[in-house]
C-alpha cells in the first residue's frame, strides 16, 4: 500500500483501514502460531502498514500537509 494512496483517503476511510489491518494481523497471528502461515514476511508488511495508516491519521490531527 502506499503512502499517495493513503493520503487521498479521509479520516473515517483510515479508521477503517486501520481496523482491516489490525483484523488481518490477528488472523496471521493465529496462523503463524498454529504453523499454518505460508509467508511469515505478510507479518512484517502488514504492521508496517498499520504505522503507516497511524502516522498518516496523525499527519491530518496535527494538519501536516505534504
Amino acid at each position: 500500500m502506499k503512502t499517495s494512496e493513503l493520503r487521498e483517503k479521509s479520516i473515517a476511510e483510515l479508521n477503517q483501514e486501520l481496523q482491516d489491518l489490525k483484523n488481518e494481523l490477528f488472523k496471521l497471528r493465529f496462523q503463524h502460531a498454529t504453523n499454518q502461515l505460508d509467508n511469515p514476511m505478510k507479518l512484517k508488511s502488514v504492521k508496517k502498514d498499520i504505522a503507516r495508516v497511524k502516522t498518516i491519521i496523525r499527519e491530518m490531527e496535527l494538519g501536516i500537509k505534504r
